[in-house]
């Protein structure tokens, strides 16, 4: 038998498929470089016909662009419609980790769990061929471990005190609610463990239920005659559609917000990382954070994904701050700055000393410190 003859790959003719990606992706560079955001703005103004001396930035309504300049707006009743916008960061402190800082975050402790990559465990496919190990990790974050921190009592002292519009979080651990915050005013992006269904015949269960089946270590099924059906957490899976209550509460929020605060979230995940953009050209945008946003998409990706494309360095900025800091010293520097920070405090040692009541009545009493 003669023996078969070794090529090198690089020398061998590429085959149609491979030429179609290397054509297809030759037509993208190129378009990026051509269709860059001022090319699209241009080309969109002219086909709408509108005037070339329409200004498209805004006014800058803050005294100073600052955390003192907001501190100030707040203060002097400037605004009457914030809207928050939240991610993991804002919950670090009651426990529960973050998905993406290195070393600590979710992503990077999810081995164990022998995924195909992390994200797999919030990926809908992923959970109906093996839900087990989401169960698992529900474990470690189910909310009735937890208590608020002090940046969710500072969102709910901007709703006690007539001034929050909406409150939008990308979390799932309902410590929004346990703060006091009305449901009404809660946009759970991403779903929450409030609620759950079944995946077969969408029979809804309570918190406590689902509480119970976690801690029992087993994957929840329905109880209903005749199926079997997984039950799951009404939260947001990769693959999933965002709940009805975002779409319908984003377009008259976003426009008649007249502040927005964004905190602990590095706006990498869409469509919730577009909202910054939704506010007027003129409202002020104050982001605490551990690290500012990356940069937005430029040229082609930017026409397909709206951004922030947040200001807070050039000598043109008339509206975006940013304070780096953990949420909750950003919330009680902001509250000092506008005369709360005692009250703030108080109604933290007040919230806590109540859970701690609460939890002392139940088989398992947990102990929780004010922060």
């Amino acid at each position: 038998m003669a023996e078969k003859e070794e090529t090198d790959p690089k020398t061998q003719p590429k085959s149609d498929s491979e030429n179609v990606g290397v054509n297809a992706q030759k037509v993208l560079d190129g378009l990026n470089e051509f269709l860059d955001p001022s090319f699209l703005g241009n080309f969109m103004r002219e086909r709408l016909h509108l005037s070339d001396d329409v200004d498209e930035s805004g006014k800058q309504v803050l005294d100073e662009v600052s955390v003192e300049g907001v501190a100030r707006y707040i203060k002097d009743n400037k605004c009457k419609n914030i809207i928050t916008m939240a991610g993991a960061g804002i919950s670090t402190s009651a426990g529960i980790p973050d998905f993406r800082s290195e070393g600590s975050g979710l992503y990077d402790n999810l081995q164990k769990y022998n995924l195909p990559c992390p994200e797999a465990i919030f990926t809908i496919d992923y959970f109906h061929e093996n839900p087990k190990p989401f169960f698992v990790l529900a474990k470690e974050l189910f909310p009735g471990t937890l208590t608020p921190t002090p940046c969710h009592y500072f969102i709910r002292m901007l709703h006690d005190k007539g001034l929050l519009l909406r409150h939008y979080t990308q979390n799932i651990d309902t410590l929004e609610r346990i703060s006091g915050l009305p449901d009404d005013k809660v946009v759970e992006a991403h779903g929450t463990f409030h609620t759950s269904h079944c995946l077969t015949c969408k029979k809804q269960y309570t918190l406590e239920w689902m509480k119970e089946k976690i801690f029992s270590d087993v994957v929840p099924q329905c109880e209903e005659t005749d199926c079997e059906g997984v039950v799951k957490p009404d939260i947001v899976f990769f693959g999933e559609a965002l709940p009805k209550r975002f779409a319908d509460c984003v377009g008259p929020d976003f426009e008649n917000c007249d502040l927005l605060i964004i905190m602990g979230t590095s706006l990498k995940v869409q469509p919730f990382a577009s909202l910054s953009s939704r506010v007027s050209k003129d409202c002020p945008r104050l982001y605490i954070n551990l690290q500012a946003a990356d940069p937005a998409p430029a040229g082609f990706l930017a026409f397909f994904m709206p951004t922030s494309s947040f200001d807070f360095d050039s000598e043109k900025k008339y509206r975006d701050v940013f304070k780096q800091a953990t949420c909750d010293d950003g919330c009680q520097q902001l509250a000092d700055l506008i005369g709360w920070g005692k009250e703030l405090k108080t109604l933290i040692k007040t919230e806590t000393e109540k859970i701690n009541k609460e939890n002392a009545k139940s088989e398992k009493p947990e102990k929780v410190k004010a922060v």
